[in-house]
């Protein structure tokens, strides 16, 4: 059975707890990365992950983005929105669709 896990800052997974995930609090990008790597070695199929983490591992992160399992999805953290998970979100759905169906413009 898959597994759902928290990866970041303890102060913005600890609540997620109380939904029945896995959280694994990090303090730094090395912890972070190692941490990723036995998440996503360890049966879990989505791995969320603080914009601010995922900010200062990009390369761990980059190492699993050709595999369907696990999927790692960035998600504010209790400092904010940093925007690169919407970045993110923009680009793969500019890769999937062929266009970019998110603008800022007003509609005509």
């Amino acid at each position: 059975m898959y597994k759902i896990a928290v990866l970041g800052d303890r102060d913005s997974i600890y609540g997620f707890a109380a939904l029945g995930l896995d959280i694994c609090p990090v303090s730094n990008a090395g912890e972070a990365a190692k941490e990723l790597r036995r998440l996503a070695e360890n049966g879990y199929a989505v791995i969320y992950v603080t914009e601010a983490v995922a900010d200062e591992i990009v390369p761990e992160i980059a190492r699993y983005s050709e595999r369907l399992v696990p999927a790692i999805v960035p998600i504010p953290g209790a400092s904010g929105n940093t925007g690169s998970g919407i970045a993110n979100v923009k680009k793969f759905v500019e890769q999937a669709v062929g266009s970019d169906i998110i603008f800022s413009g007003e509609s005509k």
